[in-house]
């Protein structure tokens, strides 16, 4: 149980006494439960079990650990239009007639309605860590989309909750793109090899580098050229390595062996193992984010 990359939330201060309890969030999580896609869904979303069958909460030294299930048919639009444009050639020739665009909008619904119940469906999983002592969402998405996803069903599920991506005092561009200009990173963190710059002009031309010497001159004439940093490869105390987007993600998360091998040590079988390695992970990632806020400035507060 070890997360990849992260998007980053604020639970609202004064988060309801009665959500606080994982009995009762879990409760509302099971008014939406994942249910099997309809013969004629492309998609159904909600609620799985994490861990342990009837919970959809796993609490571990008060730490929360959620997943979203979705469940997709596999219906390639290009075999969708594929058959219709079969069909189309078919009535091309038996009626001496071009099928005109309206038709063929029309071919391709009759063709989608007729494919989806024979579709096979697939199913994923998103996890979600919340903390609600100090008020931390993160969600192991690699991607805005799906990150949205879970988002959009946890508030759905939620109701009135306000919950927020993490906003810091200095933007993560600026402040990484002054770390590189100096060579000198923040308390409690070092540079590594991976960057990407991008520049400020309407071309927004990108140059990326992987396991390159940042501290360079090739990399000091980018930033004196006005190139801003986009990505940043750091390490965390020498137990977390990442890359820091400009847009607060973390992403390409690696635990290093110390930390895995510590929660190995503490656990007897799977399930022990499974629950000291989301305990280690979730208090490791809660200082490693306030050791970060400390870094941009300190939060953001909301207007």
């Amino acid at each position: 149980m070890w997360f990849r990359n992260l998007r980053i939330y604020r639970l609202p201060k004064g988060f309801k006494a009665d959500l606080a309890d994982p009995v009762n969030f879990g409760a509302l999580l099971a008014k939406r439960p994942l249910a099997r896609c309809g013969s004629f869904e492309m998609a159904s979303r909600g609620w799985v079990f994490p861990r342990q069958e009837g919970a959809f909460v796993h609490a571990v030294e008060r730490q929360w650990l959620l997943a979203l299930g979705v469940e997709q048919k596999l219906l390639p639009m290009t075999v969708i239009r594929q058959t219709a444009q079969e069909r189309a050639a078919a009535i091309e020739a038996e009626q001496g007639r071009k099928v005109g665009r309206k038709e063929m909008r029309d071919l391709v619904e009759r063709v989608t309605e007729e494919l989806l119940p024979k579709a096979f469906s697939q199913r994923r999983t998103t996890w979600g860590w919340l903390d609600p002592v100090q008020g931390w969402l993160a969600v192991d998405a690699g991607s805005d989309a799906r990150a949205d996803e879970f988002m959009e069903v946890l508030l759905s599920t939620l109701g009135d909750v306000a919950l927020r991506p993490l906003q810091t005092q200095v933007s993560p561009m600026s402040a990484m793109t002054g770390w590189l200009a100096a060579n000198e990173a923040p308390t409690g963190f070092s540079l590594d090899s991976d960057l990407e710059l991008r520049a400020a002009s309407e071309s927004q031309s990108a140059i990326r580098y992987v396991h390159h010497d940042i501290g360079g001159p090739e990399i000091a004439a980018h930033i004196a050229a006005g190139k801003l940093v986009t990505k940043l490869g750091m390490t965390w105390n020498d137990r977390i390595s990442f890359v820091l987007t400009d847009k607060l993600h973390l992403k390409r998360l690696a635990f290093l062996d110390v930390l895995k091998e510590q929660a190995e040590k503490s656990a007897e079988g799977a399930d022990e193992l499974f629950d000291a390695d989301f305990a280690l992970m979730a208090g490791e990632l809660a200082q490693l984010f306030e050791d970060l806020l400390v870094a941009l400035g300190g939060e953001q507060k909301p207007s």
